[in-house]
């Protein structure tokens, strides 16, 4: 193979041949600057496993509260509130039941539901959400808590983590979303989310919910403190798990935003803190490091529409899907939309020259376009429409926290910044 920069030669030999990578292997990828040299790699390593088929669910994001016991320690989240702080919300039933009406109006065949830790709200009203939803529409996947929620349930619970799982899994979730791992490195978690779970608890989590035959989602969030020595040792703690368990659907890398959050403000950052190169090295780099997890997907509300487009020739397969209204990365400050439509998705892959399919949470096919016009009034009957404007009203709104720092905050022990290979 070619290549700018030699060091990848022996890295592209070892993809060409299905070989699995080293430690030093993808430390040398994120160090490299060759971005197109290793895009070509993992769109080979894509390739392989799923041609030019390009999946996304029609799906609708509920966050049912943002009070958070982490609010003044997990200092890159914007979303976070205490209970009393302004902004502060938690859903009742019925108005979660009422944000989820958005469906009936939208082809939407999955709920990803998170929200904060809240210290009073117990899982008897997760219990009765999952049911209620699943009972108002029926063929709509739950996928819904994160490790961390999990996990902070079976704390107030006194339960086993396999306990809230099981009890999860029987009101109806059929999988876990991949959020709260940020990075594993200790260093790294002690000064963006000191007090929260730590990387092996979380994979714990994710090991418990694999055995009870529940899939999940993996994530890392990037572009925050993290050295590119901590990205490598998280992906192949990832990897390693899903050697044992081969339970992670997708890996999801997070664009790190730094708006309304005391990490951003400590760092003097505003606005986008990874660049569009990093972004699609990220997409890249974890498709050749994980080459046990069948999909990569790329998160359109954090790194725009436009990246993610081009993320479908660096070794993604799969796109976030119509969201309908994104509520987390929008608090911290993030400037894409806050839905796509139906036809927005569909001809956002076709234009990367992509075949699209609609999935399910579980990765199964719905439906393909072969028969697709966008926009077309003449839709044969039983194709799905979307709506032409997302939902409205006061559920629907962002209110960010006028001020990050939370009273009483302590200074951060801000790590050195990530080390650039740009």
């Amino acid at each position: 193979m070619t290549a700018r920069d030699p060091v990848l030669i022996p890295i592209g030999e070892k993809v060409q041949g299905g070989e699995r990578l080293t430690r030093d292997d993808a430390l040398a990828l994120f160090q490299s600057n060759d971005l197109l040299t290793i895009g070509r790699l993992a769109d080979l390593a894509n390739r392989r496993n799923n041609g030019d088929r390009v999946s996304f669910a029609a799906n609708q994001h509920i966050n049912p509260t943002n009070v958070c016991v982490l609010r003044n320690t997990c200092v890159f989240c914007s979303f976070a509130r205490m209970p009393r702080e302004a902004g502060a919300y938690t859903r009742s039933l019925d108005e979660v039941f009422a944000e989820a009406e958005a469906a009936r109006d939208n082809p939407t065949r999955e709920f990803h539901i998170v929200g904060g830790l809240h210290p009073t709200v117990r899982l008897s009203y997760y219990l009765d959400l999952f049911r209620g939803l699943a009972a108002r529409h029926p063929g709509v996947h739950i996928k819904a808590l994160t490790a961390v929620e999990v996990a902070h349930l079976a704390r107030l619970e006194r339960m086993s983590v396999r306990d809230v799982l099981v009890a999860m899994q029987q009101a109806g979730v059929t999988s876990l979303p991949g959020g709260g791992a940020e990075v594993f490195s200790p260093a790294a978690r002690a000064t963006i989310a000191d007090k929260k779970l730590s990387g092996e608890e979380w994979l714990g989590v994710h090991r418990e919910a694999h055995r009870l035959g529940i899939p999940s989602n993996c994530t890392m969030l990037y572009g925050h403190v993290e050295t590119l020595a901590d990205r490598v040792d998280h992906l192949l703690a990832l990897r390693a798990l899903q050697d044992e368990t081969r339970g992670f659907l997708t890996y999801i890398p997070l664009a790190y935003h730094p708006d309304h959050n005391e990490l951003g403000e400590a760092l003097g950052r505003t606005g986008t803190a990874t660049t569009g190169f990093d972004d699609l090295k990220n997409i890249a780099v974890g498709r050749l490091v994980l080459d046990n997890i069948p999909h990569v997907k790329t998160h359109w509300p954090m790194v725009t529409p436009f990246i993610s487009q081009v993320a479908l020739t660096f070794g993604c397969d799969d796109l976030e899907g119509t969201v309908v209204f994104e509520r987390v990365y929008h608090e911290a400050g993030a400037a894409t939309p806050m839905w796509l439509s139906y036809d927005q998705i569909v001809s956002l892959i076709r234009g990367a020259g992509k075949e699209p399919v609609e999935r399910d949470s579980l990765y199964r096919t719905v439906r393909t376009f072969e028969d697709w016009t966008p926009t077309d009034p003449g839709r044969k009957p039983g194709v799905p429409g979307v709506r032409p404007e997302g939902p409205e009203g006061p559920t629907f709104e962002i209110s960010h926290r006028p001020q990050a720092r939370a009273r009483g905050q302590r200074t951060l022990p801000v790590l050195q910044a990530i080390e650039s290979a740009e």
